[in-house]
């Protein structure tokens, strides 16, 4: 876990350089375009079949995953790369708002504060982490790439959600995330034939294979610690990533955010662990799920 979350990290640094050469959506195709033929290849080694029996729920799931993915991009480009992977990292604290938002929709108004106050407390502490995070970047038009940021945590929280629907559907990994590339392609590369193709500028133009290559690299870590860790430490070691960001930040871009920001980080990490701790005793981890 933590190998892949400096993969993801690496990952963002790559995006940063590609960004001002490519926007978003051309970004997010050619991702998606090496994660359908690395994942093609994968699943014919592994002898699993690409045909579904239930593709309404990856049709779904694709389409929030492409949103989460472009929004995540975007806030990378414009954001200090910390900021942009603690933004989205507050998946977690978003699945424990659902489901505080669900217990007090379906249950009598005398029970649930008793029973997820603690939840609830974890995610008003989130929360407040990205008020802080957010209050130096809210100048200007990074105020666009940090509510990408937010946009992005929130659908990367529906998609974990519709994940966990498939893997109880018995769809494989490989093949859920084969169809979330082929969706990103689709859309990422629908969404440059509308805003054009920016002119190839070499070598820049190179940054865009490692994206593809990382996020498929950081994908098979994150699947292989789910799958032989323990559960609960393999998921509080994601936030690994957020310090392999801020320190790429401090080195690679001279990224310097204030006291603010860096304390509301810690708040979202806290929160985040917190959340996962709590959400584990109601129901069960959600399963291993890609970050881009």
């Amino acid at each position: 876990m933590v190998l892949g979350a400096a993969l993801f990290a690496t990952m963002g640094v790559c995006i940063k350089k590609a960004a001002p050469y490519f926007h978003s959506f051309e970004i997010v195709g050619y991702r998606g375009l090496i994660g359908v033929v690395l994942l093609a290849v994968l699943a014919r080694q592994q002898g699993v079949a690409l045909a579904t029996r239930v593709p309404a729920m990856h049709l779904w799931r694709s389409i929030v995953g492409t949103v989460s993915l472009l929004a995540w991009f975007y806030a990378i480009a414009t954001l200090p790369l910390p900021t942009a992977m603690t933004l989205n990292y507050m998946s977690s604290v978003w699945v424990a708002a659902f489901l505080v938002g669900g217990s007090l929709l379906l249950q009598r108004p005398a029970q649930p504060l008793r029973q997820q106050g603690p939840l609830l407390a974890t995610v008003l502490v989130g929360f407040a982490g990205v008020a802080l995070v957010l209050r130096p970047s809210f100048e200007g038009a990074a105020a666009l790439g940090g509510l990408s940021g937010l946009l992005s945590g929130l659908t990367s929280a529906l998609a974990y959600l519709q994940v966990a629907a498939l893997a109880r559907a018995g769809e494989p990994e490989t093949r859920t995330v084969f169809w979330f590339s082929v969706a990103a392609a689709v859309l990422g590369l629908a969404g440059t034939a509308v805003l054009g193709a920016s002119a190839w500028v070499w070598p820049q133009a190179l940054w865009l294979l490692p994206i593809g290559v990382l996020a498929m690299l950081g994908q098979l870590c994150m699947t292989r610690a789910y799958a032989s860790g323990a559960t609960l430490v393999v998921a509080n070691l994601q936030y690994f990533g957020i310090a392999f960001a801020a320190l790429y930040g401090l080195l690679l871009f001279d990224d310097r955010l204030p006291w603010q920001g860096w304390l509301g980080m810690l708040l979202i990490v806290a929160s985040g662990v917190a959340a996962t701790l709590l959400r584990e005793r109601a129901v069960p981890r959600l399963p291993a799920e890609e970050h881009a």
